[in-house]
């Protein structure tokens, strides 16, 4: 899998007539209300985060448990830090999870041709250590959710989990020094140490379309699939949509992967799009039986870090890039051959706004092959020049799907583009874009999770922490930590996920980095006999100004420039609404080494309290 990445292809005129399109593709979705553009999924909305995997009626007695750790969530992140917790001999926790069962996003991404669209053996957590080998380079939803309960077995987690709970309150004791968790279901459970693993995308999206209440056939969300409707299951055999029309509303990872399910059994199908999305080759196959045996201990780290290094901007700028690529995937060759063109102009001395722009044009001449390939691959012209994605590559997550763009060709399938207004309203009989009103059976809502809302909004509880003050409150203005981990006033409260840390396209290399780190701090807070742990207001300060001082000219200029996403908080950039904004600028091995060498100075702007003191870190 290659790309045309040669800059020299690219003339000055080019690359000023795509900024120009660019620019007027972005200014026609900007949104005043950006994020509050998307219904509260409470009230008369809560069936679409109603659990259509359980059997209704579940009651048990409340629970009251005192543990050393507790963790929110069950997802990777929620059993990566039981995991590595368990392995450092810390038995003594608790889990609460508001599923039915363990795998977060995985346990509710149901919809037909789920997948993931990182490499599975590098995706796919502690393959090593529980001896499984994925059958695919691209696993598919149902053996993802396999390997999470396969994970939960290994570690005897089941016993530690409370499911189909929903965490109410978390406040900090000062008294003795203990968070204080209450639930949905009248559980008290105390706990020395709180992990938050609830992750960055838990709560369906619901865009707020006028009239979306009064439509009278079916509705549901992508992530709360309703197979007793449509039939079959994740692998597809929809053969309930057979006589039924259907509007999918949202073409983004999730609608690449369910639209050609839909396309092949509905009666008719409309795919409502606001913003096409940028398709390249998947190229799945089977695990190759004979590379297996060619394995050696320690395989998927040394693979998963291959990876990040090529996927990293500031590794390949920085010249520390690997010459070796073990994955050989889309990503490593999006980002690998449109970078590469851009570091030969780096090495040669190149600075500032030299280096930007070799980059902007090695970016142009890869997303110019993506658009070549919708018209290989469309019949129809018109259609084709509407799935053109009109950004530059990371203005919204990259997609790999064979079977997309083939879908456009069959008859009983309309793409409806908006040119970025969205649906107009919604009616009893169907919906209403660009003036027609299109009557169909069942609305499909393909539109992913919360990202930037109000934290309070997106997990249903407030953290209380020292003095009563709340972390909604103490982040009003951002995040404010010592390294995404912890935030001052908040003792012995750790985060996972993106906070003021760094990113890369493989979330759970990033996630098991995090909870290492976590739990060598927690191992720390132990050995010194620590009754609290939490970083100084100092400390905090500093990595707040770090962060802000790391942040990349290039990387900026992408998301002030970029179409309206999750990325950059639909389009309000510098709020810090965006999935990606506030990251650490010079990438997640740099990153990583930071706080590796932080751990080995001997963890400096973090506070150890003697358990026979109680003084806070931050008291004047």
């Amino acid at each position: 899998m290659t790309t045309t990445g040669n800059i020299d292809t690219i003339t000055d005129s080019e690359l000023q007539a795509a900024r120009e399109r660019y620019r007027v593709e972005r200014d026609k979705r900007l949104r005043p209300d950006a994020n509050d553009q998307y219904i509260e999924v409470t009230g008369d909305y809560e069936s679409y985060v109603a659990d259509p995997y359980v059997e209704p009626g579940f009651t048990r007695d409340p629970v009251v448990r005192d543990v050393q750790v507790l963790i929110l969530g069950a997802g990777f992140s929620g059993l990566l830090a039981a995991a590595r917790l368990r392995d450092a001999g810390i038995d003594d926790i608790a889990i609460i999870e508001k599923a039915g069962d363990v795998g977060g996003t995985w346990y509710w991404n149901r919809y037909p041709g789920a997948q993931c669209d990182i490499e599975s053996y590098i995706y796919l957590p502690l393959l090593e250590e529980t001896g499984y080998l994925p059958i695919e380079k691209y696993s598919r939803a149902p053996e993802i959710r396999q390997h999470a309960i396969r994970i939960a077995q290994f570690y005897d987690l089941y016993p530690r989990l409370l499911f189909q709970t929903e965490l109410r309150e978390l406040r900090w004791d000062p008294t003795d020094s203990r968070w204080h968790a209450g639930t949905d279901r009248d559980d008290r459970i105390s706990a020395r140490y709180v992990i938050l693993s609830n992750g960055p995308m838990n709560r369906p999206k619901l865009p707020g379309i006028p009239g979306i209440s009064t439509f009278t056939g079916r509705t549901f969300h992508t992530s709360r699939w309703d197979y007793a409707y449509t039939g079959g299951d994740e692998r597809g055999g929809l053969e309930g949509l057979a006589d039924k029309r259907v509007a999918v509303i949202g073409t983004g990872a999730t609608g690449i992967q369910c639209v050609p399910h839909l396309g092949r059994y509905a009666e008719h199908l409309y795919v409502v799009q606001r913003t096409p999305s940028a398709v390249d080759v998947r190229g799945n196959r089977p695990t190759d039986p004979e590379w297996a045996t060619t394995l050696k201990p320690g395989w998927q780290r040394e693979r998963m870090r291959n990876f990040n290094a090529l996927v990293n901007p500031a590794s390949l700028f920085l010249g520390s890039a690997p010459s070796e690529d073990l994955v050989a995937d889309g990503w490593t060759s999006l980002l690998g051959s449109t970078m590469s063109a851009s570091v030969e102009v780096a090495q040669s001395g190149a600075t500032g706004d030299d280096l930007g722009v070799a980059y902007e044009r090695a970016d142009l001449a890869h997303m110019n092959r993506i658009r070549r390939r919708v018209d290989e691959i469309v019949d129809d012209p018109d259609t084709a020049e509407k799935l053109k994605a009109w950004y530059r590559t990371f203005c919204k997550r990259p997609t790999f799907n064979d079977d997309y763009l083939p879908t456009f060709n069959r008859p009983n399938v309309t793409l409806l583009d908006t040119d970025g207004r969205g649906v107009e309203r919604v009616t009893e009989q169907g919906i209403v874009v660009n003036g027609v009103e299109y009557e169909v059976d069942c609305i499909i809502f393909a539109t992913g999770f919360e990202v930037g809302t109000n934290y309070t909004r997106r997990f249903g509880f407030e953290i209380v922490g020292r003095d009563g003050a709340t972390l909604s409150a103490h982040w009003a203005q951002g995040p404010r930590t010592l390294h995404g981990y912890y935030s001052d006033g908040f003792p012995n409260c750790f985060f996972t996920g993106l906070n003021q840390n760094a990113f890369t396209p493989n979330f759970c290399h990033m996630l098991d980095e995090q909870v290492e780190h976590i739990t060598s701090v927690l191992l720390e807070a132990e050995r010194r006999g620590s009754r609290s742990v939490e970083p100084t207001a100092d400390a905090v300060q500093g990595w707040v100004q770090e962060i802000a001082a790391t942040q990349m000219p290039f990387t900026t200029e992408l998301q002030t420039t970029c179409t309206p996403g999750y990325y950059n908080g639909e389009g309000a950039t510098g709020k810090g609404k965006g999935l990606l904004e506030g990251l650490y600028g010079f990438g997640s091995d740099a990153y990583f080494e930071v706080v590796r060498t932080w751990r080995e100075n001997g963890m400096p702007g973090l506070a150890f309290p003697r358990r026979d003191t109680e003084v806070s870190p931050n008291a004047d």
